[in-house]
C-alpha cells in the first residue's frame, strides 16, 4: 500500500505556483494588485518580450522593512487580513501565496523602502532559494522584478504562448486594473515602447474612455443606480456603450465587483439580457460596469486568482444589472453612434474622372445651350425612364420639397425638419447644426416596438392563451424545483404552470404572444436558463423577440412614399421615443453630418 508522506517545501511551493502563476500575466496581476493594496498613488509596469524575459512593477506605496520583506516571501503570510473576518476583506488579494509562489518558479528581486526609513532593502530569490540580500537605494515604495519565469521548469515553460500572445494578456490585466482604480496613475511599457500612461484622480468615465477608446465618451451613457440588498445597498456605476457602438467580440466588456476585475458568467449574461433587443446576435456591447455590493453578499474567495465571484442572491444582482442598464440606455433616447462610415465618406470626396463619364451623360451636356438658365423643377415622384442620346436611364430616386426658412424653434428639434426623401427609404432633414439622414423603416420599427412594450408594461398580468387540454411536461426533479420557485414570476408574464408530481410540470396557459410555441421546449429552455443564471430572463426575451417581429411587420416599410407631414411626424416621434437611435437589430436609425463635415466635403473647411 502506498505510504502517505509530507511533500517537500519546494514541491509545495511549485504546486501553489501552478494555482497562482499560470503565465506572465498571472504573475503581473498579483504584483500590480500588491502595489495597489500598498496605498500607491502611482504604479509603473515594464515588461520585456510579453513578460517572458522580465516583469517589473514599481510603486510609491507604504514599502516594507527587511523583516517584513522576509515574512512576505513565506507562504500564507499577509498584511491584508488584520483579523479572521475573511468575508469582510476589502483588498484585492489576501492569500499570501503570490510572492513565494512566483519566487519558486522564477528569479524574484524585491527592493523596498518605507517612507520613514533612511534606506531600502533588497532580497533576491532564485527558484525558491535566497541568493542575495542587502541595502538598496530607492525612493519610498517597492520595486519587484521577475525574470526567467519557469526557466528551470521546462514542462511549464513549453506551454507558454508566443511573446505576442503573452503581451496581449499582460496588456489586458494592466488596463483592467487601471480602470478599476482611476484615482491611481498608471504607466505601462513594453520593451522600449510606452503603451499608455494615465494620470491619477480621474473620473471613472474619463479613465475608461482613455484606455478603451476615446470615441466611447461620445457614444455611451453614464450609469449610477442603487438598490437595497440583503445586507445593505447595491450600487452600479460605469459607462455603457450605445447599442450602435458595438464590437464583434465581447473582449471590450469590463466588469468589476467591489473594485476587483472579474470575468463572471452571471454578469456577462446580465449584459446580454439587457442588450437583447438592441443588438444582433453576433455583436457585443462595449462597456465598463462597477458593482459595489456589501461584502457579506459576495464571496470573492472561490478562485485562487480571484477572477470569479459568487453572489448570495444571484437573481437579485442579475435583475439589478439588467434593469439599470436598460434604464440608462433609455435615457440615451435618440442617440446613436455618430461616426459616419469612413469608406462612405471617402467615396463622397472622390471626384469623377473625365474618362469615367458615361457616353449618355456626355451627349446630354454637349449640345446644351447654357446661355439661359432653365427654371428649377421638382423631380417627378413617379419613377419613369428618361432618354439621353438613345440610352434610357432610371429616373433619380429622390423627392424634394420647396426650400423654406427653418422655423424659429428649430433647436427644439434635434433631428431637424424634413426636406425630402431619397430612394423612398431615407428621409433627409435639416437640423440647426447639420444634415440628418434617417432610415424610415428602422426608425419606425423601434417606435412600434416601444409602443407594444409600453402597452404590455401597463398591465399587471400579461395576456395569456389558455390551453384547451393542459399539457404535462416531464422534467428532471431538480428542473421542476427550479421552475416551481418561479411560478409567480411566470404567471405575471402569462405563463401558468403548476407542479404535477415529483418530475413533471403542468402547463395550463402560455403567453398570448407565444401561443404557437411548444410548451415542452419552452419549459426545458426555461429550466436550463434558471440552472445557468439563477433566474430566468429567457421568457421575457422570447416575448421581446415576438414583439420585435410584430414591430417589423407593422412599421413603415422601405420603399413607401411619405409626404413631408408624415416625415416630420416620424422625426418628432423619434425624438420622444427611448432607444430610437437604433433599430431592434442594433443598426443605427439615423446619422448626422455636421456643417463642418459638409463643408469639408466641398473643400470649404
Amino acid at each position: 500500500m502506498p505510504q502517505i508522506r509530507r511533500l517537500p517545501e519546494t514541491l509545495v511551493n511549485r504546486i501553489a505556483a501552478g494555482e497562482v502563476v499560470e503565465r506572465p500575466a498571472s504573475a503581473l496581476k498579483e504584483l500590480v494588485e500588491n502595489a495597489i493594496d500598498s496605498g500607491a498613488r502611482r504604479v509603473v509596469v515594464k515588461i520585456v518580450e510579453g513578460g517572458l524575459a522580465s516583469i517589473e512593477v514599481t510603486d510609491d506605496g507604504c514599502g516594507m522593512s527587511p523583516d517584513q520583506m522576509e515574512l512576505a516571501l513565506e507562504r500564507h503570510a499577509t498584511s491584508k487580513l488584520p483579523d479572521e473576518a475573511i468575508e469582510q476583506v476589502a483588498s484585492l488579494g489576501f492569500r499570501g501565496e503570490a510572492l513565494p509562489s512566483i519566487g519558486s518558479v522564477a528569479r524574484l528581486s524585491i527592493e523596498s523602502r518605507p517612507d520613514d526609513a533612511d534606506q531600502g532593502w533588497r532580497r533576491v530569490v532564485d527558484h525558491g532559494a535566497v541568493v542575495d540580500e542587502g541595502p538598496a537605494a530607492l525612493p519610498g515604495g517597492t520595486r519587484v522584478r521577475v525574470e526567467e519565469l519557469f526557466a528551470k521548469i521546462p514542462a511549464r515553460r513549453k506551454f507558454l504562448r508566443t511573446a505576442r500572445s503573452e503581451y496581449a494578456a499582460c496588456h489586458d490585466v494592466v488596463r483592467r486594473l487601471a480602470m478599476a482604480r482611476p484615482d491611481i496613475a498608471f504607466t505601462f511599457e513594453h520593451g522600449d515602447r510606452r503603451i499608455f500612461a494615465v494620470q491619477g484622480d480621474q473620473a471613472p468615465a474619463q479613465r475608461v474612455a482613455q484606455i478603451v477608446a476615446r470615441e466611447l465618451a461620445d457614444n455611451s451613457v453614464l450609469i449610477d443606480m442603487d438598490r437595497p440588498s440583503a445586507e445593505g445597498t447595491m450600487r452600479l456605476t460605469g459607462v455603457a456603450g450605445l447599442p450602435t457602438y458595438n464590437r464583434g467580440i465581447a473582449d471590450h466588456q469590463y466588469l468589476f465587483v467591489n473594485g476587483r476585475p472579474v470575468k463572471d458568467r452571471l454578469l456577462s449574461g446580465a449584459v446580454r439580457g439587457a442588450y437583447a433587443d438592441m443588438l444582433a446576435r453576433d455583436r457585443h456591447a462595449v462597456l465598463a460596469l462597477f458593482l459595489d455590493i456589501p461584502f457579506a453578499d459576495v464571496d470573492v474567495n472561490v478562485h485562487p486568482a480571484k477572477t470569479e465571484v459568487r453572489f448570495r442572491d444571484a437573481a437579485a444582482v442579475r435583475g439589478f444589472i439588467v434593469s439599470s442598464l436598460r434604464q440608462a440606455l433609455s435615457t440615451g433616447d435618440r442617440r446613436s453612434a455618430q461616426a459616419p462610415d469612413s469608406g462612405a465618406m471617402g467615396r463622397w470626396q472622390t471626384e469623377p474622372v473625365r474618362d469615367e463619364v458615361s457616353p449618355a451623360l456626355r451627349s446630354i451636356f454637349s449640345g446644351r445651350d447654357w446661355s439661359r438658365a432653365s427654371s428649377p423643377r421638382r423631380v417627378a415622384e413617379t419613377p419613369i425612364g428618361w432618354d439621353a442620346g438613345g440610352e434610357t436611364l432610371a429616373a433619380p430616386q429622390g423627392r424634394a420639397e420647396a426650400a423654406e426658412a427653418l422655423p424659429q424653434d428649430v433647436e427644439d428639434y434635434p433631428l431637424g425638419i424634413a426636406r425630402g426623401q431619397v430612394a423612398n427609404t431615407y428621409i433627409v432633414a435639416e437640423a440647426a447644426d447639420g444634415l440628418v439622414l434617417v432610415d424610415q423603416h428602422a426608425a419606425h420599427e423601434r417606435i412600434v416596438l416601444e409602443r407594444l412594450r409600453a402597452a404590455g408594461a401597463g398591465e399587471k398580468v400579461a395576456a395569456s392563451q389558455a390551453l384547451l387540454i393542459p399539457e404535462v411536461v416531464e422534467l428532471e426533479e431538480a428542473d421542476c424545483d427550479r421552475l416551481e420557485e418561479q411560478i409567480e414570476h411566470f404567471a405575471k408574464l402569462g405563463l401558468n404552470i403548476e407542479r404535477f408530481g415529483p418530475d413533471a410540470m403542468l402547463v395550463r396557459a402560455i403567453p398570448g404572444t407565444l401561443r404557437k410555441a411548444d410548451p415542452d421546449a419552452l419549459l426545458r429552455d426555461l429550466a436550463d436558463d434558471i440552472a445557468k443564471h439563477g433566474a430566468s430572463l429567457l421568457l421575457t426575451e422570447k416575448i421581446e423577440h415576438v414583439l420585435a417581429t410584430m414591430a417589423c411587420h407593422g412599421s413603415v416599410r422601405a420603399g413607401r412614399v411619405l409626404n413631408v407631414a408624415e416625415m416630420n411626424a416620424l422625426l418628432r416621434e423619434m425624438e420622444s421615443t427611448p432607444r430610437s437611435g437604433q433599430c431592434n437589430h442594433g443598426r443605427p436609425t439615423w446619422v448626422k453630418l455636421s456643417m463642418d463635415d459638409v463643408e469639408k466635403l466641398f473643400g470649404r473647411h
